[in-house]
Parts: C-alpha cells; structure tokens; sequence
C-alpha cells in the first residue's frame, strides 16, 4: 500500500512532551495530519518537525472538532484509509500495521480498537448501550480504523459532537463490514486533556444522549 493513501490523524492538544515521539513511531504507515487544536505549547511546531502535516486551529474546537479537520485534509490528500491515534502516547504504534491489513487485504470497512479496561463509569454506561444495541464493544477507543468513503457517505466525521462515536455508529448501523481488535493502552505522560471526573463523564452522558437520538432518527445510508 502508498504511504499515501493512508492517512493517521492525531487531534492535539498542549502535548509537547509526547507529539515528537509519536508522530515518528507512526509515520512509516502513512501520511500523519497532527491537528493542534489551539495548543498553548509547542505541539504544531515540534508535529511538524517530526513530519506531520500539520492543521492547526486558532481557537479550540475540542475533540470532534479536531477530527473533523483531519478527516477533511484526509480527504483533501486523496487519502483512502484514515485512522485516528492519540497524541499522548497511550497506543501503540505496531497495531497499525494490523489494522492497515484488515482494512486493505482482508477488506473490512471499520476496525474498532476494544481496550481491556475502560476509565470511566459514563464509558462503561455507553458500552451497554453499543454492546446491546450494535454488538459494538468499545465505541470511545480513540483508535479506529476507517475507509474514507465512510466518511464521504456521511458527509463528514462527526456533527453532533460525539466523542468520536458518530461515524462509526452510523456506518455499523448502515452494515458495513466491521472488525473488532484489542488494543493495548499505555499509561500517558503529563495530565489528562478530558477534564476532571465530573466534568468527564457528564460529557460522555451528554453524548450518548445524542447518539441514541442520531440512532432513533438518523436515515440509513447506501453502502
């Protein structure tokens, strides 16, 4: 497979002290588009010595927001696989290979990493409702793996401010071809970027709220 055609989307947010490291473990699989999501270090300007194309936003469109900036310079770059990977050096950089040999050779259309422990209790509420709901083990596990034409079929990553959760949901619920895979989480370097417990899980709360009104109402999309 072209480098090219792959793209790995990293949103970013004040991670200066992981982005370098991460972005040269990743980018021997593909082209790696770091969005610095309005960062108050030096994320963008070390991303981008690292070898990041790099697409920063001036003022902080959260998680989504950086998704779905990435998600569109993927598409920009002609790219035809995208997969999302946090900045905090939490994943690990060899499953890409697998995750690249699903979707290429084994031709799966979504591949949805599933960690051995989930941090909240608002993400363990939200994994009964996607377990139940769409077989679907661990919708918030940052690292998924896309065919862009999901993406261009929903027009866009995420409207709806999901935690990531959007795409992936709409394109199970459509029945594409999807895979599930354990992924390994390491234990991050400096301070978490979700906000503090409360805060966390109302977010996460909020957003399975929407989710179940996007499920009830979304309209199936061809494959």
């Amino acid at each position: 497979m072209e480098r090219s055609a792959v793209a790995i989307i990293i949103p970013a947010y004040n991670e200066q002290e992981t982005i370098s490291a991460v972005v040269q473990k990743v980018k021997p699989f593909g082209t790696v588009i770091v969005v610095d999501d309005a960062s108050k270090d030096d994320t963008a300007a070390l991303a981008q010595e690292a070898g990041a194309v790099v697409v920063r936003h001036f003022k902080n469109k959260g998680y989504d927001g950086a998704l779905n900036s990435g998600f569109s310079k993927a598409n920009e770059l002609g790219c035809s696989y995208a997969i999302t990977f946090d900045a905090d050096g939490q994943h690990d950089a060899s499953l890409i290979a697998n995750y690249l040999d699903l979707l290429q050779n084994q031709n799966y259309d979504l591949v949805l990493g599933v960690r051995a422990k989930k941090a909240r209790i608002s993400e363990n509420l939200i994994g009964v409702y996607f377990k139940l709901r769409f077989g679907i083990k661990d919708i918030l596990c940052g690292m998924k793996g896309y065919r862009m034409r999901l993406y261009k079929k929903n027009g866009g990553f995420d409207h709806i401010h999901s935690i990531g959760a959007e795409l992936a949901m709409i394109s199970v619920k459509s029945k594409c071809r999807f895979v599930q895979v354990p992924v390994s989480i390491y234990h991050r370097i400096g301070k978490a970027r979700f906000g503090n417990v409360i805060k966390s899980n109302v977010k996460i709360i909020y957003a399975l709220c929407k989710l179940i009104i996007l499920d009830s109402f979304k309209e199936h999309f061809e494959r």
